[in-house]
């Protein structure tokens, strides 16, 4: 099993799908990785020689924001937001949808289960 970027990814997939196994990697960036390294799309991870493994790796740590590091830096985006008072900031302040979504209805995932209102049945 190969490991990059502190991720298993799977040996019997191609490796453009293995690649994206790995947070902050997505279709097109793995097709882009496997382009600029000459490696056949077609070939799977099992098939890869450790050379290959290694240059894969190399290349992830130098061109691409990728697991812990992309966390990081996400959750700093939102803190400055939050610090700034902006209006995005202070809807991830109060655990609301950030994206303009409607929260008279709907929003439970973000607002959590519904709460009884006391007083209410008639």
């Amino acid at each position: 099993m190969a490991r990059i970027a502190g991720v298993n990814i799977p040996t019997g997939k191609r490796v453009p799908i293995a690649l994206t196994y790995i947070t902050g990697i997505g279709a097109s960036t793995a097709e882009q990785i496997i382009a600029a390294l000459n490696i056949d799309a077609t070939r799977r991870v099992n098939q890869l020689s450790d050379d290959e493994v290694l240059q894969i790796r190399e290349y992830i740590d130098a061109n691409v924001s990728v697991e812990g590091d992309l966390r990081r830096e996400t959750q700093m985006n939102i803190k400055r937001m939050m610090d700034m008072g902006s209006y995005r900031g202070l809807r991830h302040r109060r655990n609301l949808p950030v994206r303009g979504q409607r929260t008279h209805t709907n929003a439970r995932t973000r607002k959590g289960p519904a709460k009884a209102i006391a007083g209410k049945k008639k």
